[in-house]
């Protein structure tokens, strides 16, 4: 749910120009809004909404903005908004599942400067950074790196070196992670709750880091996805519990999972002959059984009973209506 226009981060926690090293005001400006809609019989639009609010960041003068992929998957309409009020419209270039980057292209000059790309593999824990949201310094964080290490999604996704910051951003899809020279290190992608020590629980920004969208851009921006086999997909959301068990909490619409019969409540113990205890595990295993379209062998436990299934995975991107240019 995205806060009103009218929000502000509290003065003592935006960032203070006179402590950076760069311009800050300049780097802010790439960072637009951007509203996206989406047809309400998308594979998307039960769980996404068909409104869709956030930030893009301005990456090349012509108008390329990288954003977070879940807020343009399936949309058929986008448009961004400059600081300075320029309303622009723009159409879906890309959706990475696999990195959970987007690309969509602005349809007439938007006129901010452009935020280069940085070096993720630069920051480390404890370096001071910004969260920039759209709007300018009110609507941006001075924050933190708590972390980079790899992150496991329940919607069968894993990135490494997935950059973690605090405080939170309260408006965090797509905004931009800028390091502490003034380029872009990642794109925001969620809040997570994080158990600090003493019981506290304090909520943290994920990023996705730049660094996963160099190798695959100009893939995209030629053929609108990554020029390899894509990775099989079986269309279920799993959770990892602390006792190291692997659980089915959803299923996505008429996808793999569904037509073979799964639930919400199954344990996964196995995929064919090797066991998994967490998520990165579970998806590896599965990914290393071929591309899109393998059968994935899986050992689940339903109400104390322990079966095999053979899952035909797919190809997610099938089910996804693509990009339609304007």
């Amino acid at each position: 749910m995205q806060p009103p226009d009218e929000w502000e981060i509290p003065p003592e926690f935006q960032p203070d120009p006179r402590l950076l090293d760069y311009d800050l005001k300049n780097a802010l400006s790439a960072v637009v809004t951007l509203r996206a809609r989406v047809p309400e019989d998308a594979f998307t639009a039960e769980t996404l909404g068909v409104e869709r609010a956030g930030q893009g960041v301005v990456i090349r003068d012509d108008g390329l903005v990288v954003t977070i992929g879940y807020l343009i998957a399936e949309a058929d309409e986008v448009w961004l908004t400059t600081n300075k009020g320029r309303v622009v419209g723009a159409h879906v270039i890309a959706y990475d599942y696999e990195s959970g980057f987007g690309l969509v292209q602005a349809l007439e000059p938007l006129g901010v400067p452009v935020l280069a790309l940085g070096d993720s593999r630069r920051l480390k824990p404890g370096e001071q950074v910004v969260v920039g949201g759209s709007g300018g310094q009110i609507h941006s964080l001075a924050a933190q790196v708590v972390a980079c290490q790899e992150f496991a999604g329940y919607w069968e996704y894993l990135i490494d070196g997935a950059i973690f910051t605090a405080p939170a951003h309260p408006n965090w899809g797509g905004t931009a992670l800028i390091g502490p020279r003034g380029d872009l290190m990642g794109i925001g992608s969620l809040q997570l709750q994080h158990q600090a020590s003493g019981g506290t629980v304090v909520p943290l920004n994920m990023s996705v880091p730049i660094d996963l969208l160099k190798p695959i851009l100009d893939d995209l921006l030629t053929s609108g996805r990554v020029k390899h086999e894509p990775r099989p997909w079986l269309g279920f959301y799993v959770a990892e519990a602390e006792d190291e068990q692997l659980t089915i909490i959803g299923l996505a619409g008429d996808a793999p999972a569904q037509r073979a019969g799964l639930r919400a409540g199954d344990q996964i113990h196995a995929v064919g002959e090797q066991s998994v205890s967490s998520l990165a595990e579970f998806y590896r295993a599965i990914w290393a059984l071929g591309p899109a379209g393998v059968d994935v062998p899986l050992t689940l436990e339903r109400e104390g009973d322990r079966f095999d299934v053979t899952i035909r995975s797919a190809d997610r991107g099938r089910f996804m209506k693509t990009p339609r240019l304007q």
